[in-house]
């Protein structure tokens, strides 16, 4: 079961504005509309980053192959 908590913050007029016109032309509610951007945001950032493992095996590389690499770069 999620808890649902207050929070307080600021944001842009404008962008605030907008939000709510999305959540009246859809018939939601604006909180469901802001929780939805939230959402979308965080998966977007996570999508972003490489994997553990995939970050690991280029940082190896690095090491292993460095002098390479920079004659490569030349």
């Amino acid at each position: 079961m999620n808890t649902v908590r207050k929070f307080s913050s600021q944001a842009d007029s404008a962008l605030l504005d907008r939000v709510k016109e999305i959540a009246e032309s859809e018939g939601r509610q604006f909180q469901a509309v802001l929780a939805d951007a939230l959402r979308e945001y965080i998966e977007r950032r996570e999508r972003i980053q490489p994997r553990p493992t995939v970050k690991a095996a280029f940082e190896a590389s690095l090491r292993q192959y460095d002098e390479l690499y920079r004659e490569l770069a030349k």
